[in-house]
């Protein structure tokens, strides 16, 4: 088993756990090392998680936060990943955290890949924590079953940071980090919330095409462990 499964009876249980832990990771980052770097997911499920890490007090000057993916619209746009982070996350305590978003001016993100990139490596890789979602079709980050762009955002051999993503189904083309930034993590949190997800992560969690369940790329790897929060209900 490549995973830890740590469950809750609803999240209002769950996120005092998980920020905390999140900020102490942070916190040892920047003892051992100056600087700490954080990846996060948008949608629904982690504006309580933003909400609390933002009061916890550290020394958040030195944190550099990027998102998971980014879907391919303006910051002010309520589609922006950024702008729920900068909401959510960039205010009280967290205020004073430095944010690198993964959208550009470009028309298309398969343009934007290598200026993205390049700004990824100078600024924040690698990563000291992800923060996973997973939506009930069993994606994470962008990693859309049948999207254009899949295959070289799983590949092992994909060099770049990032890369662009068209889903075939969910709205907006979209900038993700590859599996490859992924597990390159010191570590990786997977927070899921719903019974409805319930479902679909113990299918994930069988053997299977990560194609078919993209979730299972991070699953079914050893490098770094994935850390599972769930909660039944919110």
């Amino acid at each position: 088993m490549s995973w830890t499964l740590h469950t809750f009876e609803d999240n209002q249980t769950l996120v005092p756990q998980l920020s905390a832990s999140i900020a102490e990771t942070l916190a040892e980052a920047i003892r051992l090392r100056g600087r700490a770097s954080l990846a996060v997911s948008g949608g629904g499920t982690p504006r309580t998680l933003f909400d609390a890490l933002s009061v916890i007090d550290i020394s958040w000057s030195n944190v550099v936060i990027t998102l998971v993916d980014e879907r391919w619209v303006d910051d002010n746009d309520p589609a922006s990943n950024a702008l729920l982070v900068r909401r959510h996350l960039l205010r009280s305590h967290a205020a004073g955290a430095q944010f690198l978003g993964l959208k550009n001016a470009d028309r298309d993100p398969a343009l934007a890949v290598a200026a993205v990139d390049k700004q990824l490596h100078e600024q924040l890789l690698p990563l000291d924590l992800a923060v996973l979602g997973m939506g009930e079709d069993g994606h994470t980050a962008s990693f859309f079953k049948d999207a254009e762009g899949l295959e070289v955002a799983l590949a092992p051999g994909t060099q770049t940071a990032c890369c662009a993503v068209r889903p075939p189904r969910a709205p907006h083309a979209r900038m993700t980090l590859t599996l490859n930034t992924l597990l390159a993590s010191r570590r990786l949190l997977l927070h899921v919330v719903g019974v409805s997800k319930l479902g679909v992560l113990q299918e994930a969690m069988q053997p299977g095409p990560s194609n078919l369940l993209p979730v299972r790329a991070v699953l079914h790897q050893l490098q770094p462990p994935l850390e599972i929060y769930y909660a039944t209900r919110e």
